[in-house]
């Protein structure tokens, strides 16, 4: 089972630059409970990337700059498919 709705999608963030940044998600109910990843743009984001922390749903960047503005989605998975959340914006000035 994978429920269409998110229960928290991650809404629009306005930083400056060098502030940190948290993108919050609660994916849809799942059987199993789906796993979150998230993409930035339309591309997979690594979790290999030292400058984001992806645990739970939430995406932080410690320390935002200029190139890591832009559209962001949550993506839940499980067996059943995946869902994308609604996109959040990250604003960075």
């Amino acid at each position: 089972v994978l429920r269409d709705d998110f229960r928290q999608p991650p809404g629009d963030v306005v930083v400056a630059v060098g502030e940190p940044a948290v993108l919050e998600c609660v994916p849809p109910r799942g059987h199993p409970e789906p796993s979150i990843s998230w993409k930035k743009n339309g591309v997979q984001l690594s979790d290999k990337d030292e400058h984001l922390t992806i645990r739970g749903g939430k995406l932080m960047v410690a320390s935002t700059r200029k190139s890591d503005a832009g559209i962001y989605v949550c993506v839940a998975t499980n067996v059943v498919g995946e869902r994308d959340s609604e996109p959040a914006k990250l604003v960075v000035f």
